[in-house]
């Protein structure tokens, strides 16, 4: 426990300096710090392991953002709740694939998204949709569809769930990203609790990466504050790290992958 105790701390601060920072997004770098910092053996455990501390994390983001007024708190709910039933059913599906391969297929998520956040943002420039029937139903279809994927790669999906929520809603981007986070820790907390089902998630590893979380958070929350007019040139920046992390575990992966058939 000792020797994972300064990587888990230092990995979960940058996962909750993330989710802080910009609502989401750090949470697709939980699977790979676990396995390849912190040391984490099993695809699975890291999986599992990754979505109990993104939840715990995104869940105490959600009450900063909440302290200032940026979440939509009937979007988020439906969202949330929808989207955990997509979650389920993801996660059941991941836990059937073969650890070698997941990590391939989520190296090569990673880099689809990497690619969007280097284009430039439209969205959060229409007007706000009132809450009705239609917008809840639009809301809902978005939350199906993020929170399967979310659930099959064991992420948060914040990265998903920001740009579904401002498509569906047309809210402003500083509300999505705080009513992401309901949705973010709800879909994290139904895939670790389907992964401990199971046996796979390490609990001590787990509350050094919550703590460390905690800490990067308010850091990232005390940052996104100061720099929210240079949003554009951070999700450049993370958009490169993600990339990186992405062509790492696709060439770690795919000799194996190859071989196996």
């Amino acid at each position: 426990m000792t020797s994972t105790l300064v990587p888990a701390l230092a990995s979960g601060g940058l996962v909750g300096f993330s989710l802080g920072l910009v609502g989401g997004g750090g949470s697709i770098l939980a699977t790979p710090l676990l396995l390849y910092v912190v040391g984490v053996a099993s695809p699975h455990v890291a999986i599992g392991t990754s979505a109990l501390a993104v939840s715990i994390n995104a869940y105490a983001n959600l009450l900063a953002h909440a302290r200032k007024g940026h979440v939509r708190w009937l979007c988020a709910a439906v969202f949330a709740v929808v989207g955990t039933l997509g979650a389920l059913l993801g996660s059941s599906l991941g836990l059937v694939v073969d650890g070698t391969r997941l990590l391939l297929l989520f190296g090569a998520l990673m880099v689809v998204v990497g690619l969007l956040m280097l284009r430039p943002r439209g969205v959060g420039r229409g007007e706000e949709r009132p809450v009705d029937r239609r917008t809840c139903a639009l809301t809902a279809a978005a939350a199906l569809a993020t929170g399967m994927a979310s659930g099959f790669f064991g992420i948060g999906g914040g990265f998903l769930i920001v740009p579904a929520l401002v498509f569906a809603t047309g809210m402003p981007m500083i509300n999505a990203i705080g009513s992401s986070l309901l949705a973010v820790g709800t879909f994290g907390l139904a895939t670790a609790l389907n992964y401990a089902r199971s046996g796979l998630v390490d609990w001590a590893i787990a509350g050094q990466f919550i703590s460390g979380g905690v800490v990067g958070g308010i850091l990232g929350m005390l940052l996104a504050t100061r720099l929210s007019a240079g949003k554009a040139t951070l999700n450049r920046i993370f958009a490169a790290l993600i990339l990186t992390v992405a062509t790492y575990v696709i060439f770690k992966n795919l000799p194996a992958t190859i071989a196996f058939g």
